[in-house]
């Protein structure tokens, strides 16, 4: 194993570890199977991609996706033709 793929397996399970005593409020598979997503109770949100690298070797992608505390204010750009 080499230390790229043992440092991607940490950040694995340092993401799935964030989850501990998490309720699924909704799970989502893509119709290719090839990614999952997990809308727990909290908010936070697990993808699980399964992909191929450059050489076609098959990699497990694993994010956790944080919604953001704070309402996102949005501004808008007015712009007038005359």
């Amino acid at each position: 194993m080499s230390s790229l793929e043992l440092q991607q397996l940490r950040r694995v399970a340092g993401a799935v570890a964030r989850l501990r005593g998490e309720g699924v409020r909704e799970a989502t598979v893509r119709s290719d199977l090839r990614q999952l997503k997990v809308e727990l109770d909290s908010g936070l949100i697990l993808v699980v991609s399964a992909e191929r690298d450059a050489q076609g070797r098959p990699r497990l992608e694993v994010d956790v996706v944080d919604v953001p505390k704070e309402p996102v204010v949005r501004q808008q750009l007015e712009v007038r033709f005359e």
